[in-house]
């Protein structure tokens, strides 16, 4: 079995252990940042719309809902705080793939990829429009990404032949890596914002438009019944309809239970790079940047002078829950490969590492419906690509409960539910097995063997 990149040069032990040794459990993007306080709901209220779920899927819901129709009376109800979890935790890449990259979106729907890819790049568009609308301090930069090789196999992936490709020298002359043999820039189809920041700003243009947010108002259940009735501990909501945002959360719905799995993403953030040390790895342009390995990491340039970089270890859980969050091991390995990507850099220390759950489906993007009668519309599933894809889910999620046909509604994507995740054990046995199979993948050249190929066969393959 061959050597990874990150096997064959593995930096020094002391120099990781030093690097880790004053970083803080914390999410970097939440530490310190001022947020305003809203009200538990306590009592009875009523609503023509009520959101379930206080992170980008539920924000974009209630604001684009007052933006379709102002007299609109919309209720948002969050168990804890306004961008808390997924929203406030993500490394902040805001793409314009709503089907989880090229790959997976031409494999599942090639009749419609095309349109696919319109309907995301204008999604991606009008999330800057909206920004600049509302004068919303995310720190939205649409700087794009740059994939890169990092082993001689992944070089024929990024289309030598194709204009755009970027060898050995160029892709180090936008950053200086020698883990890097060729790369790619993606100049339009990425931004990056501060996805807390994303979040709260949303929130506060959700009040500004006239929603109602509550948050520590976590909803216990849905009673149905001439009007909808949702319930919290302390109060409830009479409502027309329900647009369900919890994604990795359990579903209210037990029609999607076993639709999505938690799995914990993990990331470190640097101290502040000096002038010296910028200058020494260059990246100017700010990308955001991705390696094209099974287990990828991804990393970028933060407001204030640090480098994020997470990724690798995904980690399926059977809940959500805060003790999944500190693993040392997996850290240590981020670190390593930090240090492998940009040797120069010894001696920097990491400020901040953190986990996240990303609410996986088998499709690896988000899945749509109705129920209820049609009256509580649900999305969920964005396999870690929700920032920009959040925004579209919402406007499906508001046709659907609309019953409008529209281009939208009709997408293949929309109409067609995906596959469920077996019951555990089956389910853990499962994804333990797919994620040997893909790291074993990463040591053979990236040959994918028997349960790849069947997974692949079946529409539940994967190749990040």
């Amino acid at each position: 079995m061959d050597q990874t990149v990150f096997e064959r040069n593995r930096p020094a032990a002391a120099v990781v252990t030093e690097a880790l040794r004053g970083s803080r459990a914390a999410v970097f993007w939440l530490d310190g940042l001022p947020r305003p306080e809203h009200a538990v709901l306590i009592g009875q209220q009523r609503a023509d719309l009520v959101v379930v779920g206080g992170g980008y899927t539920g924000l974009w819901t209630a604001v684009r809902a007052k933006e379709r129709d102002p007299q609109r009376r919309v209720i948002v109800l969050e168990a804890h705080e306004f961008g808390w979890a997924a929203s406030g935790r993500n490394g902040g890449f805001c793409s314009a793939s709503i089907t989880h990259g090229e790959e997976n979106g031409r494999r599942r729907w090639p009749d419609e990829f095309d349109t696919l890819v319109r309907l995301g790049e204008e999604n991606l568009t009008q999330i800057e429009e909206t920004i600049s609308r509302y004068a919303m301090a995310a720190e939205f930069e649409r700087t794009g990404e740059l994939s890169v090789a990092i082993e001689p196999h992944q070089v024929e992936w990024l289309e030598p032949d194709v204009d755009g490709f970027l060898d050995a020298d160029a892709i180090r002359a936008e950053v200086n890596s020698p883990t890097y043999l060729a790369g790619r820039w993606d100049r339009t189809g990425t931004a990056l914002v501060n996805p807390a920041r994303l979040a709260l700003e949303l929130a506060r243009v959700a009040a500004e438009l006239g929603v109602e947010l509550y948050e520590h108002s976590a909803v216990t259940g849905i009673d149905r019944g001439p009007q909808l009735r949702v319930r919290t501990e302390r109060g409830w909501v009479r409502a027309g309809q329900v647009a369900l945002a919890t994604n990795v959360f359990p579903s209210l719905l037990k029609r999607n239970r076993l639709m999505t799995v938690p799995v914990y993403d993990y990331a470190l953030v640097t101290e502040p790079l000096t002038d010296a040390q910028w200058a020494e790895i260059g990246w100017r342009n700010r990308q955001g940047l991705a390696d094209l390995a099974n287990q990828f990491h991804y990393y970028r340039v933060t407001g204030d002078g640090r480098i994020l970089f997470g990724g690798y270890d995904a980690i399926r859980q059977r809940s959500v829950d805060a003790v999944h969050e500190d693993r040392p091991a997996t850290f240590r390995r981020l670190a390593e490969h930090f240090f492998t990507t940009f040797p120069q850099l010894g001696g920097l220390q990491f400020s901040h590492r953190w986990a996240g759950a990303i609410d996986t489906s088998t499709q690896f993007c988000a899945f749509y419906g109705l129920a209820g009668a049609g009256r509580i519309g649900y999305a969920a599933g964005f396999t870690g690509l929700g920032v920009g894809a959040a925004r579209f889910a919402a406007d499906v999620v508001l046709d659907l409960l609309g019953g409008e046909k529209t281009e939208r509604t009709e997408l293949e994507m929309v109409r067609r539910r995906p596959l469920p995740f077996p019951p555990d054990p089956f389910a853990a046995a499962g994804v333990a097995a797919t994620k040997w199979s893909l790291d074993r993948a990463d040591h053979h050249q990236g040959r994918r063997n028997l349960l790849l190929k069947t997974l692949d066969a079946v529409g539940l393959g994967f190749d990040s």
